[in-house]
C-alpha cells in the first residue's frame, strides 16, 4: 500500500497526515526506531491504528513518507549571482545535509518504505526542482547553462552514490569538484 495524497488540501486528511508525521518525529526522538509501533504512533497522533494502516499500510511505509517530507528543501536555493557559485553552494549544502547521520537515515527510510518507487521519485523531484531553479535563474542572467540531466548525472548521482555506499569519502571539495567537472566538460568554451 502506498501513501495517498490528501483528498482535500488543508482538510481532515492533511490534518491526519500532519499529526501522524509529528507523532512519528517525536517518538523517534524519544524512543528511537526500535521503540516505534503503529499503535503507539496512532495514540500519540490521536487517530486509530486502522487509520494509519489504511493510509500507509505498515510502519516502514509510514517512516518512508515521513522521511520524504523531511528531505524536502525548505526554500529556494541561494542566489549568489552566478551559476557556478550557486551550483557549488547548493551541491555543498546538499552533500552535507544528505550525508549527515539524520540525512542517511531519512534516505534509508524513504527507500525502504518505497515498494513502487514513489518516494524515490518524490526525492528526485525535489533535487530537480532546485536545480531547475538555479538553471533558470542563470539563463535569465544571460549565462550559458548545462542540461538538467548533465547536472543530475554528474553532480547529484555521484554524491548519492558516495552518500549511500562510500560515506567516508565525503567533503565539501568533492561537491565543488563535481560542479567544476560540469563546467569544464559540458559547457561551451567562451
Amino acid at each position: 500500500m502506498t501513501p495517498r495524497p490528501a483528498a482535500r488540501p488543508g482538510g481532515r486528511s492533511a490534518r491526519v497526515q500532519q499529526s501522524v508525521h509529528e507523532a512519528v518525529r517525536a517518538l523517534l526522538e524519544e524512543r528511537g526506531r526500535d521503540g516505534l509501533t503503529v499503535p503507539l504512533v496512532a495514540a500519540r497522533a490521536g487517530v486509530t491504528p486502522s487509520t494509519v494502516y489504511r493510509r500507509w499500510g505498515d510502519l516502514q511505509e509510514l517512516l518512508g513518507d515521513v522521511a520524504v517530507e523531511r528531505l524536502r528543501p525548505e526554500g529556494e536555493p541561494a542566489d549568489l549571482g552566478g551559476l557556478r557559485e550557486d551550483l557549488e553552494h547548493w551541491a555543498v549544502a546538499f552533500l552535507e545535509e544528505m550525508s549527515s547521520t539524520a540525512g542517511r537515515s531519512y534516505i534509508r527510510d524513504a527507500l525502504a518504505g518505497d515498494p513502487d518507487g514513489a518516494n524515490a521519485g518524490r526525492c528526485s523531484a525535489y533535487a530537480v526542482e532546485q536545480i531547475e531553479t538555479l538553471l533558470a535563474r542563470a539563463e535569465g542572467r544571460g549565462e550559458a547553462v548545462p542540461a538538467l540531466d548533465v547536472v543530475l548525472d554528474h553532480v547529484v548521482a555521484p554524491m548519492m552514490y558516495r552518500i549511500l555506499f562510500r560515506p567516508g569519502l565525503l567533503d565539501p571539495q568533492y561537491a565543488r569538484d563535481l560542479v567544476l567537472t560540469v563546467f569544464y566538460r559540458f559547457m561551451p568554451l567562451p
